[in-house]
């Protein structure tokens, strides 16, 4: 560390190189992951839609067991209710929550964020 202190532009130029080649590597698989992720998720409702197809029941597997149940989710139309509601209302009751995410993005044949 010593010589980082005297020659730092060089230091951090080799550290940004080594975080890049870094983060690139983590992007990648990231993208690996997500692919595999969307098969097995692709492959799971296949087979959930098969149970489902045999109608509501249990299922028993030797480790696992799925549950087929039938039920009623109301939903609220917020289309509607704000039509009906003020701004000046919707604003007072709207809470803003800070949140930190990240998204998985592909690159266009040029290499260029698509």
């Amino acid at each position: 560390m010593g010589d980082c202190n005297r020659i730092s532009t060089v230091c951090n130029r080799i550290t940004l190189t080594l975080t890049g080649v870094n983060m690139e590597k983590q992007v990648d698989r990231i993208a690996e992951l997500s692919a595999a992720i969307t098969a097995l998720n692709t492959e799971k409702q296949e087979l959930m839609d098969l149970l489902k197809a045999e109608g509501e029941g249990k299922y028993f597997g030797t480790k696992h067991y799925v549950v087929v149940s039938r039920s009623e989710r109301p939903t609220l139309d917020m289309r509607a209710v704000r039509k009906k509601l003020s701004r000046q209302f919707i604003v007072a009751h709207t809470r803003v929550t800070e949140v930190l995410s990240a998204s998985l993005r592909g690159y266009n044949n040029k290499r260029e964020a698509a």
